[in-house]
């Protein structure tokens, strides 16, 4: 079975539950968002939930994959940049929990990046990240030989900013024979580099995730014409419609895939890198595109019906039913 490898950045996801929203206003930050924070403030918030219930878990976009995909039986591996400090440890101790095999650089200067999510009574996450050391990774943090024994490079878009550094990892990934995948992370990401991105999935990309919002920021296109035109620019193309599914497209073949039926949606952090972590399950496995769909149809709709993007392990053993009546 083919292996894959993934690049993002590495955070740990702080969960706290609060009784009210006092923090929230202490902090003066806008209930329900989502934002970037600095080193002063990111310290401020670790000390006032010093003493709260905090629940830990590696996270990001591509470690989200990663994680995925380790559970459902892939041999994965994860390249990312963590300080050397107790998130870091952490960030490591729970990927290799899971399966994954790291490839971790460790900063000297730069603490570990984290994502604090404060959780209102009625369930409203307002979210502060630091990116920290996570955002500082460069090409000579990455060795040829960390490529070595995959078959698929999966990179979340919000490392793609860095036009020079991901150029770079892109093309020796290729160099070493692995098929690039490429989730396009949000349609802010997409509207600030959508020259580059066009240019960078032409040359170096062979499989493209974006949702409809991505999508169309892309193309400018509805969901189905936009697969149509990024199907044009690489080997596969994804285009997630939420809880109407999924369309896939490789040449002139292109299947929907209908959504995974749920009970209750109860929040979709994660649903799209879930959606990845089977779609590439099943290439890994030598699927039909449609079954690929179908496992990341299954997968993300498991996610969503759990708060953030972890399950149990028995929830995994459930889910591998579902995959195999497929």
């Amino acid at each position: 079975m083919k292996k894959v490898l993934g690049i993002g950045n590495a955070l740990v996801d702080i969960l706290v539950v609060m009784e009210d929203d006092s923090l929230i206003s202490q902090l003066k930050l806008p209930r329900g968002s989502r934002q970037v924070i600095d080193r002063s403030l990111s310290a401020k918030i670790i000390d006032l939930i010093r003493n709260k219930d905090c629940t830990l878990v590696s996270g990001g976009s591509a470690a989200n994959t990663i994680y995925g995909l380790s559970k459902l039986g892939i041999c994965a591996g994860y390249i990312g940049k963590v300080g050397d400090d107790r998130y870091g440890n952490f960030f490591e101790s729970d990927c290799l929990q899971n399966g994954v095999h790291t490839l971790l650089v460790r900063s000297s200067d730069s603490p570990s990046g984290f994502c604090i999510s404060l959780v209102s009574p009625d369930g409203e996450r307002t979210m502060a990240t630091f990116l920290g050391a996570s955002c500082e990774m460069d090409s000579t943090d990455i060795t040829t030989d960390m490529f070595d024994g995959y078959d698929y490079f999966h990179v979340e878009g919000y490392v793609a900013s860095d036009h020079d550094f991901i150029t770079d990892v892109m093309r020796r990934a290729h160099q070493k024979g692995l098929k690039v995948s490429l989730d396009l992370a949000s349609y802010n990401l997409v509207e600030a580099n959508l020259d580059f991105l066009k240019d960078l999935i032409v040359k170096y990309v062979d499989i493209v995730f974006a949702n409809e919002e991505e999508a169309k920021t892309f193309t400018g296109l509805d969901p189905e014409s936009a697969l149509d035109e990024m199907a044009k620019l690489c080997e596969i193309a994804i285009v997630k419609v939420g809880s109407q599914g999924s369309f896939v497209r490789r040449g002139a073949e292109k299947v929907y895939i209908k959504p995974f039926p749920i009970n209750r949606c109860m929040d979709t952090t994660g649903a799209g890198d879930l959606y990845a972590s089977g779609f590439l399950y099943g290439l890994a496995r030598g699927c039909s595109l449609e079954q690929c769909g179908n496992y990341g149809s299954v997968v993300s709709g498991n996610i969503v019906q759990v708060v953030g993007a972890r399950l149990n392990d028995d929830a995994w053993d459930l889910m591998k039913d579902d995959l195999r009546r497929v």
